[in-house]
């Protein structure tokens, strides 16, 4: 499972009417609550700490000639050659794919947009696939919409790929386990993950960090033959974001951040923040359903009570699923429940399934929580939770110990009681990977300019607080509100996609504490 991998993830929400499914397309973003190895399970915690921010490290990397090929409409792809380790350029090398959207009006182009969609661990090439989909068309006429997957994600070559059944680890677990026994198990299942994801990416998952993208950003930037560029992240691509304008400054044209992390939040205050949002956004939910006639769940204008009733009752005794899959129990209902907070267009899909699940069907909840992990339709897995995991331990110097981890558990409950069921283990995120390398930097954005940061009043996977830290934190942060029940803010009404317009292709930030509703 495990519930503090998925809280521990931030995502934007983007509808993608081209899909094969009509609902939105999640694309991930993290903030992650890392802990890991450790040569047994209570020794005390490793935590690296560093004052030097580290040198950018692409001078030396020679500008990469790119070759365009013919995608689909109006977009083309080509791949980028950069340096495994920016410390060693003339060494081994791996391939980063991009796909380009050009700006449908030439002779006004500005210059190209990068753009990323969060994670870590998911590809961004699909923003620039789908570019008329997803953004205004001001933009798509000036800009050419650049999209990329970050090393280790997606078509860009090599790819993590830790496992290839998530059932064990992320379904068919007890959070809660009663017995000394179960909590070993639960112990084992953390170490073999984080050891498959060493074994099976050695070469990469050292070097998969957001340094590393960063730099990627600044190699990229060069091929374009662009001396400064524009940037638009979501959720993750925030922190990719920040980190790039930290490291880079001088390239930096224009940069917008949408759902972002707190990013000086150690590991603990960034679980407690994003486990707080959940669980408010769960009470919104289960408070609206009450006073709703229609609810599915409705349960005589008590669903708070019902759904407490409901989880007590799957962790004891866990709903049928469809043949062969693992029926739905308290990890399985949790995940379902997280994956339907990230956006309130999710919410009657969640009725309807926690109303099943009482009548003793859990096949909403599963195909929820499948939802969330990713799960295709020929019951195959992408690998992004594989890279979300093995890059947020990059990016962290934090390893908890087992026992460290097990003693959070009541700081957690505190906040987020229903997501956090009394009695859960710890999760050892990061427990058993390896030390990071190259911590992700301590993010400034000094000498960048003005950077805008957008937050939603309800956004669940990063609190506006935290996306104020986000603002607090640059150099020169440009902090935007957008009221709405979702994680991310572009989209949702015309006034804020008419700032982000006038920022991206005029220049003009506006005020920071601007309000869109």
């Amino acid at each position: 499972m495990i519930w503090r991998n998925v809280v521990a993830m931030t995502v934007a929400t983007i509808a993608i009417a081209a899909c094969a499914s009509a609902e939105p397309v999640r694309l991930i973003s993290s903030e992650t609550t890392a802990s890991a190895p450790a040569t047994t399970p209570d020794t005390p915690s490793n935590t690296q700490e560093s004052t030097e921010q580290p040198e950018p490290q692409t001078d030396e990397v020679a500008i990469p000639l790119l070759e365009w090929s013919p995608l689909g409409p109006a977009t083309e792809s080509t791949r980028l050659v950069v340096p495994l380790d920016y410390s060693n350029p003339d060494g081994d090398t791996i391939s980063i794919y991009v796909v380009r959207h050009p700006a449908r009006n030439q002779t006004e182009r500005i210059g190209s947009l990068l753009v990323n969609p969060g994670g870590p661990g998911f590809g961004g090439s699909i923003l620039a696939e789908y570019a008329t989909q997803i953004y205004d068309a001001a933009l798509l006429d000036r800009f050419d919409i650049v999209g990329w997957d970050p090393r280790g994600t997606g078509m860009s070559e090599p790819s993590i790929d830790c496992i290839d059944d998530y059932d064990p680890f992320f379904a068919e677990v007890d959070i809660t386990p009663e017995t000394e026994e179960e909590q070993r198990e639960l112990v084992a299942l953390a170490q073999e993950f984080a050891d498959r994801c060493v074994s099976a990416n050695d070469g990469i998952a050292q070097f998969a960090g957001t340094n590393n993208s960063a730099r990627d950003m600044d190699v990229l930037r060069r091929a374009l033959g662009e001396e400064t560029i524009s940037y638009f992240g979501f959720s993750y691509g925030s922190e990719l974001g920040a980190t790039w304008a930290t490291l880079f400054p001088g390239t930096v044209r224009a940069a917008v951040l949408d759902g972002a992390a707190d990013p000086n939040a150690d590991s603990l205050e960034s679980s407690l923040q994003q486990l707080e949002g959940f669980e408010a956004s769960l009470s919104t939910f289960l408070e609206q359903c009450s006073n709703d006639l229609t609810c599915e769940f409705h349960n005589d204008g008590n669903a708070e009570g019902a759904f407490d009733e409901l989880m007590a009752s799957l962790d004891d005794s866990p709903a049928p699923t469809s043949s062969g899959r693992p029926p739905a129990n308290l990890t399985v209902a949790i995940n379902g429940v997280i994956e339907a907070m990230y956006s309130d267009s999710y919410w009657p899909r969640l009725e309807i399934a926690l109303a099943n699940a009482a009548a003793g069907d859990g096949s909403g909840l599963l195909a929820l929580h499948d939802a969330y992990f990713q799960r295709q339709s020929d019951g195959t897995y992408g690998n992004e939770l594989e890279a979300f995991q093995t890059i947020s331990c990059a990016d962290s110097a934090d390893r908890l110990s087992v026992a460290e981890e097990d003693s959070l558990i009541d700081e957690y409950r505190e906040v987020a009681p229903r997501l956090v069921p009394e009695g859960a283990s710890g999760q050892y995120f990061c427990t058993f990977f390896p030390a990071a390398q190259d911590p992700r930097i301590e993010i400034t954005g000094e000498g960048a300019g003005p950077i805008v940061v957008i937050g939603t009043t309800g956004d669940p996977a990063t609190p506006l607080s935290s996306t104020e830290a986000m603002a607090n934190a640059l150099d020169d942060g440009r902090l935007v509100v957008v009221e709405a029940d979702q994680h991310t803010g572009y989209g949702v009404n015309r006034c804020v996609d008419d700032l982000v317009n006038d920022y991206l292709i005029n220049l003009k930030a506006p005020n920071s504490g601007v309000e869109c509703r």
